[in-house]
């Protein structure tokens, strides 16, 4: 039997898919708890609460959340905090006229959204990561397929031409998209030396932009990826770009690496190894770097504080987006490069305004390719959950809680 519930557009939801979208049990004391918790946030937010009476908290003049269902909203937000305010959101319980604007303030004001006393009892309210999201060999392939096997046609569906799907690095805020990303590329290449000749490792093919580039330039590339969607694809345009002969696209994971390599490139990779892996992951950088080689890695980042706070919480984003997934800080990477190899940074840019306009510009041709989108085979549930998804990581960008940078290593 299929069960089913009414969507946000007068459709169904196929709750075998998405069970969390069934309405919830009644929660009376943890929805007025979440009622109490949302008023505090709101005063300190900034953000205007309106209910579906017309009843409304917060200051006048923010963003709005629009809480269109508010027994449902505070029952999921009492019962499951951070995952049940964004399958609220995907459920169709609240809207907003500016997502990424609500988004942004609660991300400006992230450390300080609940009482102190009550982020003590994180550990016991906060869900733990399930056992198949860690990174091993087995675990890396399932979490990669969940994101990036989605469909080729999807990221087309969004991504500029060149497919490239990490952040952009813009000069002015209006040239195209893929100006913006030629020209990330071409800094990480420039930065790690690479040219006619060079052997390079690339350590997260994606759909192949970044060795078309090097390989452009003359350079030998070997290319890894967990992704058989993305290999496919990046086979097909290195092929049709007549650089077969210069890429080896191999779907194998980086611990089984071998061979040594004048540049090592990944481009945020690092987000899906787990903080469990980062010294397996930081020492094959080093052990396949000839020498004098470089380094070239691009990360998204965190503060190292809300890093030490968060990454033991299992959230909405590794529910649904990016399972096994833990964004470091700059204190973190330096830790495990002095600890485990012979690596040190030499050089790095910070760019997090950059990936704000990067994923703005996602954002808004998603929402112009909806309905693309819907007849690939993706429901209404599924294009609520990445509107939320881009908005959300917009947001922290713009509340400048997220970072990117592009960081050089060499031997010392």
């Amino acid at each position: 039997m299929t069960l089913m519930r009414e969507s946000p557009d007068a459709g169904v939801v196929d709750l075998t898919r998405w069970p969390a979208m069934a309405p919830p049990r009644p929660a009376p004391l943890r929805s007025a708890t979440a009622r109490m918790l949302l008023r505090r946030v709101a005063g300190r937010t900034g953000v205007r609460v309106v209910l579906a009476d017309g009843s409304a908290f917060g200051p006048t003049g923010g963003p709005t959340m629009l809480v269109t269902r508010p027994q449902s909203f505070f029952a999921r937000l009492g019962r499951d905090g951070k995952v049940g305010f964004g399958e609220a959101f995907m459920a169709g319980d609240w809207e907003s006229p500016d997502l990424v604007g609500v988004l942004t303030q609660l991300a400006r004001n992230v450390a300080n959204l609940v009482p102190r006393q009550l982020q003590r009892l994180r550990r016991w309210y906060d869900d733990s990561f399930p056992a198949d999201e860690d990174n091993d060999h087995a675990g890396s392939r399932r979490n990669i397929a969940r994101h990036y096997d989605l469909s080729n046609d999807l990221f087309a569906a969004f991504l500029d031409e060149s497919m490239t799907y990490s952040s952009a690095l813009f000069d002015d805020g209006v040239e195209p998209l893929h100006t913006a990303q030629g020209r990330k590329i071409e800094r990480l290449l420039d930065a790690a030396g690479v040219g006619s000749g060079s052997r390079v490792l690339e350590i997260g093919t994606g759909w192949g932009e970044l060795a078309m580039r090097a390989a452009g330039r003359g350079a030998h590339v070997t290319t890894l990826t967990l992704s058989t969607e993305q290999a496919s694809l990046a086979q097909r345009r290195i092929s049709d770009a007549g650089l077969a002969d210069r890429v080896d696209i191999k779907i194998q994971d980086y611990r089984d690496v071998h061979g040594h390599f004048d540049a090592v490139l990944s481009v945020e990779m690092i987000e899906a190894v787990g903080e469990q892996w980062w010294p397996t992951y930081f020492r094959m950088l080093d052990q396949c770097l000839a020498p004098g080689g470089r380094v070239g890695l691009q990360a998204i980042l965190l503060p190292h504080d809300r890093m030490m706070a968060s990454k033991s919480s299992w959230t909405w984003i590794h529910k649904y987006i990016f399972p096994g997934g833990l964004i470091p800080s700059v204190e973190a990477i330096e830790s495990t490069l002095a600890s485990y190899t012979s690596l040190r940074i030499v050089d790095r840019l910070h760019f997090g305004a950059s990936y704000a306009e990067t994923l703005k510009r996602w954002r808004e041709q998603f929402e112009r390719n909806s309905e693309r989108i819907r007849d690939l085979g993706f429901d209404e549930t599924f294009r609520r959950m990445w509107r939320f998804y881009l908005a959300y990581c917009e947001g922290g960008f713009r509340a400048r809680y997220l970072d990117v940078a592009q960081f050089v290593m060499t031997r010392t």
